[in-house]
Order: C-alpha cells, then structure tokens, then sequence
C-alpha cells in the first residue's frame, strides 16, 4: 500500500506542478464540443439532440482519454521515470495499480467539468427525464475501465514507432464493449424511454463486469509487458 501510495503521490504532484495533462484534456473536450455544436447548430428546432447526447458525450470522453493516457506514459518515458521504476524494487502490479488510479482521478476531473458545459451547450431547455445520479453512475463505471484498460494499452504503446496511433487501433476496439454500454446507460437516463431504468442497470452490470474481467486481466499482464 506504500508503495501505491508512493506512485499515486508522485503523479499528482506532478500534475500539479505542470498541470500539463489537465489542461490539454480540458482543452481538447472543450474543442471537441465546440465542433459538435457547430456539426449540429443547422440540425433545426426539431431534432431531438438528447437522442444522441450520450454518444456524443462519451465520444468526448473516448477521445479525450487517448490523449490523457498516452501523455501520462511518454511523459514518465521521457524523464526516465519509467526505467527508474523498473530499476526499483517495485512490484509490477502496484505501478500499473498507481498509474491507473492517477489516470482515473485526471478522467473524473475532466468529466465533472465538462458535464456542466455539455448540458449548458446541447440540453439547455431540454429536460432529462432520469435521476441525475444515473449520469454520474455511468460516468464512474466508464471512466474505471478506461482508465484501467487504457493504462496497460499506454504502456504497451510507448516503446513503439508510431505509439498515438497504436494506441488508437488497439484502445477502440478493445473498448467498444464498455463505450456500448456507457452510451446505453447515459442515454436511457437523458431519454427516458418506458423501462429505461431497467435499460440503464442492464448497461451498468455489463459494464461493471467488463472493467472486473478486464482489470484483472491487466493485473495479470501488466508484469510481462512493462518489462518487454
């Protein structure tokens, strides 16, 4: 738990010195909604945009994450950090563990700024027919395996030529089981269809066991690709 402890500290403290990380999400989800609403400003009074707000939504999210975890690993790859780690007598599970939960936190932060911002621009007037928590819910159980998944898919990524993209080929695809199923929970709450809540916690269970299955898989993995 020390050495956890240890990892997530120096992480943060980092990011808090620099706030190179959090600020270029930020930006780039606040580019990326600007481009969206300009995609949909001739859509007309009559389309219903919440019937995509959660695809778009997490498409924000998707996009954003690629550029958080790939920044996170060829930052620590850059100064050194990384063979440092690996020179130290660190076990190999609790650096994947420290780094994931530091991804985790700079996703969740992302994500509750850019809630309100998201509303503001595209559901202004627009109301949302489920409990709000079920948003936040949602976001929690996506942001996790993202994180999770996405920091093994970084570390496998940042010793190879052409790693932005690498990275982009094996994290969608991997990641579309759980992007399904946080889109179908975020919309059944904004929607709010007849037996939406049902909808939303069949999503959510998906969802929490893909993070699960996959977390561990990574746990398992995690030595034999770090050190590669």
């Amino acid at each position: 738990m020390r050495q956890f402890k240890a990892i997530l500290k120096k992480d943060i403290v980092m990011e808090l010195r620099t706030k190179e990380m959090l600020t270029s999400m930020g930006l780039y989800t606040l580019l990326t909604l600007v481009v969206y609403y300009v995609a949909l400003s001739q859509a007309g009074n009559g389309f219903d945009v919440r019937l995509i707000a959660g695809g778009l939504l997490w498409l924000a999210f998707l996009f954003t994450s690629m550029l958080g975890l790939n920044r996170s690993l060829v930052h620590e790859k850059d100064q050194g950090c990384l063979e440092a780690l690996l020179l130290s007598p660190l076990d190999r599970p609790v650096i994947f563990f420290g780094k994931a939960v530091g991804n985790l936190i700079f996703l969740l932060i992302v994500e509750v700024l850019t809630i309100p911002i998201f509303m503001l621009m595209f559901l202004s007037g627009r109301p949302i027919v489920g409990p709000i928590w079920g948003i936040a819910v949602a976001l929690l159980v996506g942001a996790v395996g993202i994180s999770g998944i996405g920091t093994l898919l970084a570390t496998m990524s940042v010793n190879t030529t052409g790693k932005d993209f690498i990275l982009a080929v094996l994290f969608i695809p991997i990641m579309f089981p759980l992007l399904y199923a946080a889109v179908a929970a975020t919309s059944a709450i904004i929607i709010g269809n007849p037996g939406y809540m049902s909808l939303f916690w069949t999503a959510m269970a998906i969802g929490a066991a893909y993070d699960v299955i996959m977390l561990v898989a990574a746990y398992g993995l995690y030595e034999f690709i770090i050190g590669a």
